[in-house]
């Protein structure tokens, strides 16, 4: 669908990458640099009709709808350049796919590589694929991993599964398992963590995931992780971890708090030991996403994605 908008009465038709989306989010999307206060009056005052008829804010749109827009004065958004992507960062997502078909899209994303632009970066997985898949008409990220964990990430095409699955993970319905290497030697063969956490700004004005301790003073959210300790090499263990809460930095602040700094962990690990690590050639942290299980959103069926363990996560295991 063209973003086409001119001060004058204009139509759109709605396809099926927009099928079930509110009417206000919807021209909130299209209608860059208006303020959503005025979207919301053009609701109001029935200037916005779907098929010649009023609606209301919570109107979701159908496959065939057509949205009329009245006449809107606002500034728009110069069109991003095209994406130039070398062969190397292609293969990076394209070499990773771990399934695919009309509704999901699931790669094993590489450690280093950001889900989305932003913040000094000019583009992460979710532009990559976009450029990769040019003719779907829906790609979206259902969740996210931070940039230095690698491991299963999954993304939409189309809404109907943004929507169900996002719902799934709201209501703890969803299969997330990680594997994780911290400094240090596990004892517990299973560890249940549930903490309280917050989120606060470091000296350097960084923003950092922290254990609640005052409960209740700060606006804080409850995190719950399971440890199974896998096994003990040199000075480090390695452990699966399955989450139960799905909260910013959860497994690296868990494991932070109890005095097992991730390995490589730049925020919240051991900085001189990441150092030493450095000097022997592991320069990542070790956090992989191993697995995610979900229903799937139009055969009902399990679906059970693993991503197997990095060769430089397994190399370093193995180093004697």
């Amino acid at each position: 669908m063209t973003n086409y908008i001119e001060k004058k009465v204009t139509y759109k038709q709605i396809d099926e990458g927009s099928i079930g989306q509110k009417v206000d989010n919807f021209l909130i999307k299209i209608l860059k640099g208006v303020p959503k206060s005025h979207i919301y009056k053009l609701l109001r005052t029935g200037q916005v009709r779907v098929n010649k008829k009023r609606v209301k804010t919570e109107y979701k749109l159908c496959n065939g709808d057509i949205l009329r827009i009245p006449p809107v004065d606002y500034k728009e958004k110069v069109p991003p350049k095209t994406l130039k992507i070398d062969n190397y960062t292609k293969k990076s997502i394209t070499n990773n796919i771990l399934y695919e078909d009309d509704y999901l899209l699931v790669i094993n994303k590489p450690h280093g590589l950001a889900v989305h632009g932003g913040s000094g970066l000019s583009f992460g997985v979710i532009e990559l694929i976009r450029q990769i898949y040019p003719n779907e008409k829906f790609l979206e990220l259902i969740h996210r991993l931070d940039k230095e964990t690698s491991g299963v990430l999954l993304i939409a095409k189309k809404r109907a599964a943004l929507v169900e699955i996002q719902k799934q993970i709201r209501e703890k319905r969803v299969h997330k398992k990680y594997m994780v290497a911290v400094s240090g030697l596990w004892k517990d063969k299973q560890k249940t963590v549930n903490l309280n956490l917050v989120k606060l700004s470091n000296q350097e004005g960084q923003k950092v995931i922290v254990v609640d301790s005052e409960k209740g003073e700060k606006i804080s959210k409850e995190s719950k992780s399971v440890f199974f300790l896998k096994q003990h090499f040199r000075n480090f263990s390695l452990l699966d971890v399955k989450l139960i809460t799905g909260r910013t930095h959860q497994i690296r602040v868990h494991l932070a708090h109890l005095g097992f700094p991730v390995l490589g962990d730049q925020r919240y690990g051991d900085f001189k030991l990441n150092k030493e690590l450095e000097r022997e050639g592991f320069k990542r942290m070790f956090l992989h996403a191993c697995e995610y299980g979900v229903i799937h959103p139009k055969s009902r069926e399990n679906l059970f994605i693993s991503a197997p363990l990095p060769e430089e996560l397994r190399s370093f295991i193995d180093l004697k």
